[in-house]
């Protein structure tokens, strides 16, 4: 068979020792990928990115991996244009052959693996669980062999496949699977890859390039000519190849060529294109075929061919020509020669051979595929051609392709003759590609839309979407009125989604916070409460929205009883029986957890709802959304003083956002940093975080990072500092933490000198805290009074705090309880009370791991006369904070598959790790694990 791709001479490329090929010029990048093999084929997983311009030998790379590894099963996949926007099409041709056994995986992922794959109905399969399913069945299929697969033209991967892939390649850690994906560099590339090593493919040095360049010329080469084919190559092995072969010889002797303009893959492009063109024409046309089809399928293409009357014999030419290979499937010699294909033949040519596609792929087995063709093959508007296309794009929601969805509803936009229908499916392909995260192309879209004829019902969709695309664009407080607008039109046609609208407004507007202007929020709880009521009885969300808006138009005492219902509604909804889970995460995580539940000083419906969320997205692998409820269990961890526990968490949290390109969830990280760390650290943390919060409009961050400055310079006693952060995040109630911000006010003002800011917070804090009536509330109450007291109220007022603190959660809070306290005694004069107050407060501090404040208690401790031990520094057996997790989970009887789906992970994974535990907790057995986690407090994972 002719050589298709990359660029490989054994004329010049030299036998390596071992006997094999390798590639010319290529030593630096021939052995990462041979370090990359020799990995593997110990047991280590790798992955690996080769980026580089069009023709530059990624390819040739690849091939030169798939000939040394001749001990391993190879998977290849590429991917295409043409395939970008049918889901799931990379995955499937990469893993198709993989997976003939999957009976061995679970049930979930098994399924999820047979939607994506179009083998069994079911309703669109969550993108992360699918990713989990891949890995699972890759480490099955490498138990046998290593395992190593190959995707070239990774940037032309639908974007499914491409997250899921990236997903896996960065999950992988101790299977015996290897990566190589090969991207072209590109501006608008598919970030999937992104994080994971990466290996810059350049151009070849001179003497190579020269050595490539005299293997294609025949004939002398006048020097000027050569120089300047060598300047334009700049080493590309393609170019060194191709570009001489769009010159007469009269032009490389002669030296009188004019420099060509042209980018150097335009160049490349033109002289695939002029060869194409110099072809038969029944050639050109059956090159046409294969690149109009971009799955490759040889008897695909013989019946589109017999259709348009050409014999498979009119492909000896490019056969000849080495730009095409027919083996069990079609392969160019270079996406450039597919391109160039496409690009010589007439737009009637294009429709023809579309056409043909359509009229030879079977409308049963690849109904998608077959219409996509028909849609190419249409050059005026068709309506059946259109509703063909929406019912593709209904089949491709099912199966999990947004993204596909969108394209296909937008070339149906595209081909309705109809204007009012026109404009209608206009809109829900916008509202596909914002959904897809392409919020970009969504706004243009949507601009047709509003162009044309809408109804009032479309016309307030379309505003809630313009509402949906400003505030992910990070212009909270610019959003807030959009979203207010869309539900005012939204009331007279679907008042549920109005509702559901204004909850989104509010929640614009306290995520904007104090960077607006403090009115919007007022008006957004103003219009919330006269809206039209929803279902029938209230549902959980409509009991949200009528709280959060009591919350800020009838003051904090108000909103406690509606509050607190909409708060019981969610802990007693059985989420778990409802089939739209995530979505319902999404409305109820930012809002339930975070921000109602401590807005009532509830611990107890804190955690349990922070739990649950955690749980809910991890059964239904809901990546999307479990990374923020892991931050917001991570916040509950924190204050139960499990500050391990909560970096485990955010670590999680890290790594999924990281994996699937979503934000960071930086705050809850902070609040850790200013609890756990030391100064110059935390400080760094806090100043970058304040950056960010006002680059992105977050006000409620910022408020929040105050906080957290509060806090803490508190702990290392610079009151006059902390002061000055508390002010600051005390001069807007963010709702969910504003409480807090007071109780850290009065503690910094009583401490600097400044009673009267204290007295002015406390009275605030009281009215919040009497309307709550818990005892966290209540406790912090009692603390922050015994502060501004003296005497017998004083120690009332400690004890109170101390005792009404021990019976909630909020752990660190009770340790400051006892080091107040003890300092309270310290000073007047009760030397041996205030040790038994400060020894707890220091034994708990160095628990947590709360350096700032242990700090401060090692101090009066010491100011008592007590001899305090130094803090012991963790040592190099210390448990990480994902083998602390895995060592929890299996302690509580999970097993290795359990332990890998609940953090997406491999089994092989889970066991090299627990091998890393045990020989650091000095055990060899999992019945030991609870003795031995007990000994080690600082690493326990999250209960």
């Amino acid at each position: 068979m002719h050589s298709l791709k990359g660029v490989r001479s054994t004329q010049t490329a030299p036998a390596s020792r071992d006997g094999g090929v390798r590639v010319l010029g290529r030593s630096r990048e021939c052995g990462a990928l041979d370090q990359l093999a020799a990995s593997v084929r110990a047991g280590q997983s790798a992955a690996l990115v080769l980026r580089g311009e069009t023709g530059i030998g990624k390819t040739a790379l690849l091939d030169y991996l798939s000939e040394r590894v001749a001990d391993c099963r190879v998977a290849r996949a590429g991917g295409t244009e043409a395939e970008m926007e049918l889901p799931f099409a990379g995955l499937h041709q990469l893993c198709g052959p993989l997976s003939q056994d999957i009976d061995h995986l679970p049930g979930p992922q098994r399924d999820a693996l047979g939607v994506a794959f179009g083998l069994s109905s079911g309703g669109p399969p969550n993108r992360f669980l699918l990713g989990l399913a891949v890995l699972s069945q890759l480490a099955f299929v490498a138990e046998e062999r290593p395992l190593i697969c190959l995707v070239d033209d990774a940037q032309w991967l639908d974007r499914a496949s491409a997250q899921v892939l990236g997903f896996v390649a960065r999950r992988l850690m101790a299977e015996s699977v290897g990566f190589v994906f090969a991207v072209r560099e590109s501006e608008d590339e598919e970030r999937a890859f992104d994080g994971l090593p990466e290996l810059s493919v350049r151009g070849l040095k001179e003497r190579y390039a020269r050595s490539l360049l005299d293997s294609v010329t025949s004939g002398w080469i006048d020097e000027r000519i050569r120089s300047r084919i060598l300047a334009e190559a700049r080493g590309n092995p393609l170019a060194l190849l191709e570009l001489p072969r769009g010159s007469t010889v009269a032009d490389l002797a002669g030296g009188f060529a004019r420099p060509d303009a042209q980018p150097l893959a335009s160049q490349i492009e033109q002289s695939f294109v002029s060869r194409v063109r110099s072809l038969p024409p029944a050639t050109q046309r059956l090159l046409l075929i294969a690149a109009a089809e971009p799955i490759g399928d040889v008897d695909l293409l013989r019946r589109a061919a017999e259709k348009l009357g050409i014999g498979v014999d009119a492909a000896s030419p490019a056969l000849a020509a080495g730009l095409i290979e027919l083996g069990t499937r079609v392969r160019f010699r270079h996406p450039l020669v597919r391109s160039a294909s496409y690009r010589a033949a007439t737009l009637s040519d294009r429709n023809e051979v579309h056409r043909a596609l359509a009229e030879a792929t079977d409308p049963d087995s690849d109904p998608d595929r077959r219409v996509w063709h028909r849609a190419h093959a249409t050059v005026v508007p068709d309506e059946a051609v259109a509703v063909e296309l929406v019912r593709s794009a209904d089949r491709a929601k099912i199966r999990g392709g947004v993204a596909a969805a969108a394209a296909l509803l937008q070339r149906a936009m595209e081909l309705t003759p109809d204007p009012s229908l026109r404009c209608r499916r206009s809109l829900a392909a916008a509202e596909a590609k914002f959904e897809a995260a392409a919020p970009e192309a969504a706004y243009q879209l949507a601009m047709v839309a509003e162009l044309g004829p809408l109804d009032e019902l479309d016309r307030a969709r379309l505003a809630r979407l313009h509402a949906h695309i400003v505030f992910t664009r990070g212009r909270s407080g610019e959003a807030t009125p959009l979203f207010l607008e869309a539900a005012k039109h939204l009331e007279p046609h679907d008042a549920a989604l109005a509702r559901e609208t204004y909850l989104e407004a509010l929640a614009a507007a306290i995520f904007a916070g104090r960077l607006d202007d403090g009115q919007t929020i007022w008006d957004a709880a103003e219009a919330a409460r006269a809206a039209p009521r929803g279902h029938t009885p209230p549902q959980e969300m409509d009991l949200l929205l009528d709280g959060v808006s009591t919350r800020f138009t009838a003051g904090y005492a108000a909103s406690v009883k509606p509050l607190r219902k909409a708060l019981r509604a969610y802990q007693a909804d059985a989420w778990d029986q409802q089939s739209d889970v995530t979505r319902r995460l999404w409305l109820a995580c930012p809002v339930a957890p975070e921000l109602v539940a401590p807005e009532l000083w509830d611990d107890g419906a804190w955690h349990e709802l922070a739990s649950r969320a955690v749980r809910l997205a991890r059964n239904g692998g809901a990546l999307a959304v479990l990374p923020r409820a892991l931050a917001h269990r991570a916040a509950v961890h924190l204050l139960a003083g499990e500050f391990a526990t909560a970096s485990a968490l955010i670590d999680e949290a890290d790594a999924i956002t990281k994996a699937t390109g979503n934000a960071p969830q930086g705050c809850i990280s902070l609040m850790v940093v200013a609890w756990r760390d030391e100064e110059r650290q935390a400080m760094k943390a806090i100043d970058a975080g304040i950056r960010t919060a006002t680059a992105k409009g977050e006000g409620r961050a910022l408020g929040q990072i105050n906080y957290f400055s509060a806090v803490l310079h508190n702990g290392l006693a610079r009151y006059d500092v902390a002061l000055d952060h508390a002010q600051r995040a005390c001069e807007y109630e963010d709702m969910g933490c504003f409480g807090w911000y007071l109780a850290e006010l009065v503690e910094a003002g009583v401490r600097s000198g400044n009673r009267d800011a204290a007295v002015a917070a406390l009275a605030r804090l009281a009215e919040m805290t009497d309307a709550a009536g818990t005892d966290w509330a209540l406790g912090i109450q009692a603390r922050s009074r015994a502060l501004l007291s003296r005497g017998d109220a004083a120690e009332q007022l400690y004890r109170e705090a101390i005792e009404r603190l021990d019976r909630t959660r909020i752990r660190v809070e009770l340790a400051r309880a006892h080091l107040l306290y003890g300092e309270w005694l310290r000073r007047e004069n009760r030397r041996s009370d205030a040790r038994d107050q400060l020894r707890t407060a220091y034994e708990m501090f160095t628990r947590f791991g709360a350096g700032a404040f242990t700090n401060r208690t090692s101090r009066e401790l010491r100011a008592t006369g007590e001899t305090v031990a130094k803090r012991t520094i963790a040592t190099p057996t210390a448990l990480t904070a994902q083998e602390a997790q895995i060592a929890r989970l299996a302690r509580d009887g999970m097993t290795n598959p359990e332990i890998g789906a609940q953090l997406f992970i491999s089994p092989h994974t889970v066991e090299w790790h627990l091998r890393k535990v045990f020989a650091k907790l000095g055990i060899t057995s999992r019945r030991q694990l609870r003795s031995a986690l007990s000994d080690h407090p600082s690493t326990t994972a999250p209960a």
